[in-house]
Parts: structure tokens; sequence; C-alpha cells
């Protein structure tokens, strides 16, 4: 099974530049460069819980949420699309309906480094089937990963919202480009050099796989 090959956050000429460049001679062919830079940067975002590189993913969320200022309990002038969705809700019982949702992934630091699209969103209700929603007509904060539906759009509390969406840093923050060249040095360190570390430990190298695995541990 092939591994995944993400954007890295640093490039081969940035580790092998400087003082890193007798550490990383060893690995000749570009396939090894590559699959070096890979793990470093899968093995940032894990330590991180957090994905630094742009990425295109499909989260499903639970709609369950409702702002205060959002609920619409006095009367509010409403365009006739609002009006089909308020009137719906009503003959249902209800008018708390979900206007807004986060997607997981955002920046920590540096917005105006990060870029992020809304591909497309779904709504799967437990009643009443499926919608597309028309994403030219809802809000998205890539700052803060917030989406806002249009007011009418009908997503009651239950609904699972599916959304595809495209995010990540377009440009490398010179912190995490530092980050993902000392991960990949810790890496060529420990293969290349075992006898120095310590030699083949077995123990050792169980304690760095199960560092490896603790972003996916089961919560």
């Amino acid at each position: 099974m092939a591994a995944d090959t993400p954007t890295t956050l640093c490039s081969w000429a940035q580790l092998s530049e400087g003082p890193f460049a007798n550490l990383v001679q060893g690995y000749t062919s570009p396939s090894a460069q590559d699959d070096l830079l890979y793990e470093a940067t899968r093995l940032c975002e894990d330590a991180c819980d957090r994905r630094f590189v742009t990425f295109t993913a499909t989260e499903t969320q639970r709609a369950d949420a409702l702002d205060v200022e959002d609920a619409l309990d006095a009367y509010v002038p409403l365009d006739p699309t609002s009006q089909l969705g308020f009137s719906r809700a009503m003959s249902l019982g209800s008018t708390l309906l979900t206007r807004h949702f986060w997607v997981r992934e955002a920046p920590p630091r540096y917005p105006e480094l990060w870029t992020g699209a809304i591909n497309s969103i779904t709504l799967r209700r437990s009643f009443s089937g499926t919608q597309n929603v028309d994403v030219s007509m809802i809000q998205y904060e890539p700052d803060t990963g917030h989406v806002r539906f249009q007011l009418g759009t009908f997503v009651p509390p239950g609904t699972t919202i599916v959304c595809a969406y495209t995010a990540g840093y377009s440009t490398i923050p010179a912190s995490l480009v530092r980050a993902c060249k000392y991960m990949a040095a810790s890496i060529a360190v420990r293969e290349l050099d075992p006898v120095q570390q310590g030699g083949h430990d077995p123990d050792l190298l169980r304690t760095d796989a199960l560092d490896a695995l603790a972003a996916f541990v089961r919560q």
C-alpha cells in the first residue's frame, strides 16, 4: 500500500543546506529524500494534532447548536427563501434551525498565510431527505473555520453536515519550516548513526513507534 505524499513543510534544498548537509548526504535517491520529508511533515502535524500543508478533506458533523442571537423569537423581515425555510421549520414544530458550524481545521497562527475554500456541503437530515447546499450562498471564514448558512436554509438540529473543503498554508511559516527540518534531522540521526544513538535498541525503537502512533490513539 502506497503512503500518502503531502506537500512538505520544507524542501530538500532547505534541509540539505547548511549544518544538515552532511547529515542527510546518505539520502541519494529522490524517493528516499521525498519519503524523509513526507514522514517529517506528518510527524509535525501529528505532534500538534493539526493540518498544516494544503489538503482537501470531507468532514461530517452533527448540527446541534444555535446561538441565542440567531433565535427567531422576534419578528425579523425575511426574504422569500428564508420564509420558506422558516415556515417549513414551523410545520415540524420548531424554528430552532442551526445557522452555522465550524470546520475542524483553521490556522493556529499566521492566518494571512492560510487559504481555504468550501467545495461542497450536503445536509443529511434524519427526516425530509438530503439536500446539497449552494456554496456560493454560505459564508466561510478561513481564519476561524466558521461557516454560516444563509438564513432560510433548512438545517434542523440532528442533521448530519457533510462538508468538503480545501485549506492549509499556501505559504509555510518559517517556524514550521524549521520544525520540519529538525524533525527530519532527528529521523536521519536515528537511522544513519544507530551506533552513536545506542544501536538498534528494540525498546528504543518501540518507543519511537509509540510516539508516532500517539496521534492515532482512540480518545
